[in-house]
């Protein structure tokens, strides 16, 4: 089968997700970091979707990000039948961490890593460093856990900017880090890209689910074991609406492309 395009996107419950391999993905976002090019990448599973779905702003910024990969199963599977996109894999956000660090390596582009707590984040860069021992970690700076002024944006952009980073990851969870995504990108002037659990699986912080739960679409079962109080409303709750309005979407009986967007305010909520 031909590789599929990096810009083709598809509508999956009204967000516009890339039918895009680990290949293809990587790719884009080394040649923009190359470049010095702005670019706002998600991973997004059923979870960041009913966000989207529930929240016509945080659509709008979803659909203005530039690369979203199908990070859960479900997602690529509703590709796969819907839109035919015949995508042998998901793009999972902690390891297309791993393949774009990789790269970053081997052409010597630093990267800078925000979110999280400060015992997460350093740890994060110590643990890369030892499993990529060229990376050059350009900075590693934890979340503040509330809303940035217009002020402390320009201070974190001119920081960033200042140590040469050419990469940029972000994990403040969903949808937070699709928030900051989309509204660091161009200002950064880099790829900016949210990943998530990447930054608590990769620091040694939380255990990644088995594989075989992933292959099969049940690292939710997992995390909700291991969680049952946190994540309970979400994936009940989440799962069920995304399952029943697949159907709806997959039996051309709703069309969510005639949802109203809404486009967010501007510097009014700017999450760091």
């Amino acid at each position: 089968m031909p590789e599929v395009s990096p810009t083709t996107k598809h509508s999956v419950l009204g967000v516009h997700v890339n039918a895009v391999t680990y290949a293809t993905a990587v790719e884009r976002i080394i040649a923009a970091a190359r470049s010095g090019q702005a670019l706002g990448v998600t991973a997004l599973a059923v979870h960041g979707v009913m966000t989207a779905v529930l929240d016509p702003e945080q659509l709008y910024r979803i659909n203005h990000l530039d690369l979203v990969t199908p990070d859960g199963q479900p997602v690529r599977w509703f590709l796969n039948l819907r839109h035919h996109a015949g995508l042998r894999d998901r793009v999972y956000g902690p390891t297309l961490m791993l393949e774009v660090v990789r790269e970053a390596e081997r052409e010597c582009l630093p990267v800078y890593f925000y979110g999280s707590t400060a015992d997460t984040v350093h740890a994060l860069a110590g643990c890369l460093r030892q499993r990529f021992p060229l990376l050059e970690v350009a900075g590693a700076e934890p979340s503040q856990f509330r809303r940035l002024t217009a002020g402390e944006k320009a201070e974190l952009v001119e920081r960033v900017r200042k140590t040469g980073a050419r990469l940029f990851f972000v994990g403040l969870g969903c949808p937070r880090q699709e928030t900051f995504a989309y509204e660091f990108k161009d200002a950064l002037g880099m790829p900016v890209i949210a990943v998530g659990a990447a930054f608590d699986y990769h620091s040694g912080m939380r255990k990644e689910p088995p594989a075989i739960l992933q292959r099969c679409g049940l690292q939710w079962l997992h995390r909700l074991l291991a969680e049952p109080r946190r994540l309970f409303y979400r994936y009940m709750v989440y799962n069920t609406a995304f399952l029943g309005l697949s159907a709806l979407q997959m039996a051309r009986l709703w069309d969510p492309e005639t949802r109203p967007r809404a486009m967010p305010p501007s510097m009014e909520s700017l999450f760091g």
